[in-house]
């Protein structure tokens, strides 16, 4: 059984940072793309960035909201991806869910196979 668990979420004040975590048990992902999406109260669930690796290193993609503030990285042998996210600001607060299982770092949550449950990321101005 394929699992994904997000950790790291909570209260952060604007300007401030935090680190998000998603361990997948079950299968590995070396050979896909691995991604983090967000909801936010009321609105529809959004790409946040994705990760995959080729014969280059890593690839990422991020959503232009995101580009410049947050960092997506992996770890192979963990089986983990981690997001960090710095300069936050009170429109980045949303449960944020982990993704896994994407032929390739795609930006449209149906190419994604398994999901974790979220985790909320919360910031004050």
């Amino acid at each position: 059984q394929v699992q994904l668990v997000e950790s790291g979420g909570g209260l952060a004040q604007a300007g401030g940072s935090l680190r998000l975590s998603c361990a997948a048990s079950g299968r590995t992902f070396s050979g896909s793309a691995m991604a983090w999406f967000r909801q936010a109260p009321g609105k529809e669930r959004e790409f946040v960035a994705a990760a995959s690796w080729s014969w280059r290193g890593l690839i990422t993609y991020y959503a232009d909201s995101v580009k410049g503030r947050f960092t997506i990285a992996r770890d192979n042998a963990e089986n983990t991806v981690f997001l960090q996210m710095s300069s936050l600001n009170p429109e980045d607060t949303a449960v944020y869910f982990c993704a896994a299982g994407a032929p390739v770092t795609a930006s449209d949550s149906r190419q994604y196979a398994y999901w974790g449950q979220g985790t909320l990321v919360t910031v004050s101005s």
